[in-house]
Parts: structure tokens; C-alpha cells; sequence
């Protein structure tokens, strides 16, 4: 069989027989991939602990004819391993990997910045961010903007986002987009705080030194507003978002 290697990110696995599993990845060069690792529910696999969602690893695989088979994996980091111990922090991690499978809905279709922002957003949660640690929900909130902004969805932040009329502007309309105007804002948007919409605004630039000395307020207002405009944007809610822990602070 031909085989090939490829670096991916473990989003979800699913049982397969007594002791197989289908294991869904998103991998640096050939995309959302779904793959056969057999014998990983037995005790005696050697790499079963290896296929466990968030883990970021390097596989080798069997080419299929159906589904491609998983014959070795190296990790790279063990992502699973701090997040499966800390409730806030694997609660958020679900978001980020299920918000990644749903974005990506084409298999074998190259998704490298998808993938990259995958794997950096995982290292933040863990590690924190270039600018020091942050409270697991704005890192959570960061990636998703961005994500969806890698979708082609990014939310107008500056000017109208129905008519182009220049900004600044007081409303903000998940289903048009972002912020808009008096006029072309529909009834019973939300009217976010200035300092919201400068805080949304380093969040999906990814100017971590910019929400350096942000509010619980704001955090807490661009969480809501995150949570609709990603709702709305990928049809149905993400079903891991109901679990998330929302506290903000340090201690988070």
C-alpha cells in the first residue's frame, strides 16, 4: 500500500467494531482527513493514548479504499494531557476543535491556516500567549473570530457593515455582519460599549497586548457577542459552547 506522512491535530474519534476507532483530523497539508486506527481501544495499543482529540501529532498512513489507515503516530504535543485535568480550559478546547470541524467541511481539501490557527489557539490555552497567559475564554473568543474570519465571515467592526457608511457606529447585528448604522440596523441588536468594539477589534487581529488591561465587563460583553455572531454564522450553535465556564479573571 502507498503510504505518506502528515502532522494533525486530533477533533474527534468515533468507535469502529470492538477495537477500532475512526479517527477525524485536521492535518497540516491534506486538510479534514478521517482515518482507520485499528486496535487503539485495546489495552496493548501502543499508540491509542496518542489518538485522543486535542492531541497534536505525526502520523504515517496507509493509503485505503475507502478510509486510510493510521500506522504510526508520534506526538508532538500532548495537548489532551493538561486540558483533560482542567474543566475551563478542555470546556473551551471543545469549542476551538469542534468550531475547526465544522469550518472545515471539505475532506482533503489543503486547510493550512485553518490548521495553523488550530494549533497555535491550543498552544495558548495551554502555554498562554505571546504576551503573557489570558483567561481561557478570551483565548477562546480570539480563535473563533479569527477562525471565522479564515472563513471568509470576519465581523465589521469600523463601518456599516450593510451600507459601508463610516464608523463609528452603535449597533451590532450578527446577521448583517457586524456593527451598523441607525439606519440599517434591524430592531433589538445589542449596542456594545467603544471599548467592546476596540477590544473585538484586538482580539481578531490577534494583538494580545491590546486586551492586556481590559475589563471583566468588556470580556464579558464581547463573549456575547462572539457567542451570536458564530451561532449565526454557522447555522445551528455549537453544541460544546453550552458548557463552557462563563467566569472571567486570573483565576480562570
Amino acid at each position: 500500500m502507498p503510504t505518506y506522512r502528515d502532522e494533525a491535530i486530533v477533533l474527534r474519534t468515533h468507535k469502529l467494531g470492538e477495537a477500532d476507532r475512526i479517527v477525524t483530523l485536521l492535518s497540516r497539508r491534506h486538510g479534514k482527513l478521517r482515518a482507520v486506527a485499528h486496535g487503539v481501544r485495546r489495552t496493548s495499543s501502543k499508540f491509542g493514548a496518542r489518538l485522543e482529540p486535542f492531541s497534536h501529532v505525526d502520523l504515517q498512513f496507509a493509503t485505503g479504499r475507502t478510509l486510510d489507515v493510521i500506522t504510526q503516530a508520534v506526538t508532538l504535543h500532548p495537548y489532551s494531557e493538561p486540558l483533560s485535568h482542567d474543566y475551563p480550559r478542555y470546556t473551551t478546547g471543545q469549542v476551538m476543535i469542534e468550531t475547526a470541524d465544522r469550518l472545515v467541511t471539505e475532506e482533503r481539501e489543503p486547510a493550512l491556516h485553518q490548521y495553523q490557527l488550530l494549533v497555535g489557539g491550543l498552544h495558548a490555552l495551554i502555554s498562554g500567549t505571546a504576551d503573557g497567559p489570558r483567561p481561557a475564554t478570551m483565548v477562546m473568543d480570539a480563535y473563533l473570530l479569527r477562525a471565522i474570519a479564515l472563513a471568509g465571515y470576519a465581523p465589521t467592526l469600523t463601518d456599516c457593515a450593510r451600507c459601508g457608511a463610516v464608523g463609528p457606529h452603535e449597533a451590532f447585528s450578527p446577521a448583517m455582519g457586524g456593527m451598523v448604522c441607525r439606519r440599517c440596523r434591524p430592531p433589538g441588536v445589542a449596542h456594545p460599549r467603544p471599548a467592546t468594539v476596540s477590544y473585538l477589534g484586538a482580539l481578531l487581529a490577534g494583538d494580545w497586548a491590546g486586551t492586556r488591561e481590559v475589563d471583566d465587563v468588556t470580556v464579558r460583553q464581547g463573549s456575547g457577542l462572539v457567542a451570536a455572531f458564530i451561532s449565526w454564522h454557522l447555522d445551528r450553535g455549537l453544541r460544546s459552547l453550552g458548557h463552557v465556564e462563563r467566569s472571567w479573571g486570573p483565576s480562570e
